[in-house]
């Protein structure tokens, strides 16, 4: 059974808690998790890299000097790529990296990186997590009580709350996302996963 270390923002350690099996428990399916992870991270490339090739240089269509009796090598163009401020050769041009994953091979790699997280005991749930105004040194101290400094997490809420958005975000290693939005690359990638009660059920609603 996959458990996790709860916390009270405003009052320390308070226990523990089960996970739900249908999220925490299930097989760590790591050829699912490959292929979603390898196409996240082809959807964040822009692919707006260009260079000019010799059609794109601005460059007279005269042939530089004559074909023989010269002494030199031949050539038909300064935009040839051996010459200086050519074209490139095989240079990038703008594409689309896009790679689509079917809905349900995303869920399953979400379950099995949750799992992964259950079965390294990185979970962490909060409870009571709010703050009348932005105090990054409030949840500075949260994090140390909680033994947490200096680790790398992903802070997934329910709803967004902007004071706690404001106290986070200039904490390096810390990740501020909506549980709606979690993948399985976020997942993987922070050392804890942090999430508040409300999320879990969330969670367990919607994907479980």
């Amino acid at each position: 059974m996959a458990n996790a270390k709860v916390y009270d923002f405003k009052g320390g350690a308070a226990g523990e808690v089960a996970l739900p099996a249908g999220l925490f428990e299930c097989e760590v399916n790591r050829d699912v998790l490959y292929e979603v992870v390898r196409a996240y991270l082809a959807n964040q490339r822009s692919g707006t890299a260009s260079v000019k090739g010799r059609s794109d240089v601005n460059f007279s269509k005269k042939k530089p000097y004559r074909q023989k009796g010269t002494g030199r090598a031949r050539a038909g163009a300064r935009s040839s790529p051996i010459w200086r401020k050519g074209g490139v050769a095989f240079g990038p041009r703008p594409r689309d990296y896009r790679i689509n994953v079917p809905r349900k091979m995303k869920r399953k790699a979400l379950k099995s990186a949750l799992s992964d997280k259950g079965y390294e005991n990185s979970v962490v749930v909060v409870k009571n997590l709010g703050m009348e105004e932005p105090r990054t040194r409030v949840f500075t101290e949260f994090l140390k009580s909680a033994e947490l400094e200096g680790r790398k997490i992903l802070l997934a809420v329910d709803k967004y709350d902007e004071n706690i958005y404001k106290s986070v975000r200039n904490i390096p290693g810390i990740k501020y996302i909506l549980g709606r939005n979690l993948n399985a690359y976020d997942i993987l990638n922070a050392e804890v996963l942090m999430l508040t009660d409300q999320t879990v059920t969330s969670l367990e609603e919607v994907f479980a």
